[in-house]
């Protein structure tokens, strides 16, 4: 396999809290699985299953109790600027604006730059996710779509190798979910970060992802299987909607889900 095959690498990851009782509890054991460079991937399964624990450790704010992560065949220390993240609440700074909450993160991870510099990243990246008209509004002024469009322009600022996104859209209504989705396609499509993202949302997966990595029901959680998407890039939803594989593999992914919530409700 190609190094570029493993650009994003999680390797053999465990994660065990302890218990007051004195036990164990098994979070996700060996989960194993690799991202090719430029590749987009969905992490699905259900709620409390362990996925955003994995992208928690991917992105280096939680240890591994066992096994790694590795960004371009480097094991991750912790936090960096490699890895861009997106949660489902974007944490801005209330008393800056959206340019400001932006140019925060730019300043840090390209201090070469000048400020002409890396003024025109910030511009450039806000007025494609729709915020131009809005980027010296204060986070309080703007919507909670609007804060999340914010918390993408953010993340792809930084120029990172990994993409990592926790159920960004999960806290938004449909119409501005499905408006969310289109701004990350058309955003990731111009540079094609490498990217995982945690979600719940057959739909949502199938419309954003190259690949779809199922994941168990915990304790214990693991890698349970991974669905290829054949759509086509450039996408749009009305052509994944209407392409002859759409229903036989979101038929796929419920039947998935459904499976394990039998299994867990037993």
């Amino acid at each position: 396999m190609r190094s570029d095959d493993k650009y994003l690498e999680i390797s053999h990851l465990t994660k065990v809290y302890p218990k007051p009782d004195g036990g164990e509890a098994v979070i996700v054991r060996d989960f194993d699985f690799a991202i090719a460079k430029g590749e987009f991937v969905c992490l699905i399964g259900h709620s409390g299953c362990g996925k955003s624990t994995v992208l928690s450790i991917a992105a280096g704010l939680l240890p591994p109790t066992e096994g790694g992560v590795l960004v371009d065949d480097k094991e991750i220390p912790g936090p960096g600027p490699d890895r861009g993240v997106v949660f489902q609440s974007p944490c801005l700074l209330p008393w800056m604006s959206a340019f400001d909450n932006v140019m925060l993160g730019v300043d840090a991870v390209k201090p070469q730059a000048t400020r002409t510099e890396r003024s025109a990243i910030v511009k450039s990246y806000l007025e494609r996710v729709g915020l131009g008209s809005a980027m010296h509004k204060k986070p309080a002024e703007l919507s909670q779509g609007m804060r999340q469009r914010v918390g993408l322009a953010r993340a792809f600022a930084l120029d990172p190798k990994v993409l990592l996104l926790d159920e960004p859209f999960g806290m938004l209504d449909s119409l501005t979910r499905f408006e969310l989705q289109e701004v990350l396609v058309e955003t990731w499509s111009a540079d094609r970060k490498t990217a995982l993202m945690v979600t719940h949302d057959v739909d949502e997966a199938l419309f954003l992802s190259d690949r779809v990595a199922l994941m168990t029901n915990g304790p214990a959680a693991r890698l349970g299987g991974v669905l290829t998407v054949p759509f086509p890039r450039p996408r749009t939803r009305a052509a994944v909607l209407e392409h002859p594989d759409y229903y036989i593999l979101r038929e796929k992914l419920i039947g998935f889900l459904e499976e394990h919530a039998v299994s867990k409700a037993a």
